[in-house]
């Protein structure tokens, strides 16, 4: 399996249209946070996945205008947001 470098958001999101098993680590410290497995397509500029590899892969931070800030679970580096409920299954967050 590839390992592969995640959320720099630079505008240039190389992963976006990558579908190939692997894991993605963060970009700053290599922790695991996602499996290919749980990445799916959408219509947002930004990979996306339904959930994250380890329990511990992300630390969730609640913002006021409804998503949750999401953060590598080992460095704080920035990762994004979750949406609840913008899975690809119903019941399943987008992160």
């Amino acid at each position: 399996m590839d390992e592969m470098s995640y959320c720099s958001f630079s505008g240039r999101e190389e992963y976006k249209n990558h579908f190939h098993p692997g894991i993605y680590v963060c970009s700053e410290c290599e922790h695991e946070l996602f499996s290919s497995s749980s990445k799916f397509e959408h219509s947002s500029p930004w990979p996306a996945f339904s959930e994250t590899i380890h329990k511990d892969s992300v630390s969730k931070h609640p913002e006021a205008w409804g998503p949750i800030k999401v953060c590598c679970g080992k460095c704080g580096n920035g990762l994004g947001h979750e949406f609840l409920h913008d899975g690809p299954r119903e019941g399943l967050s987008r992160f």
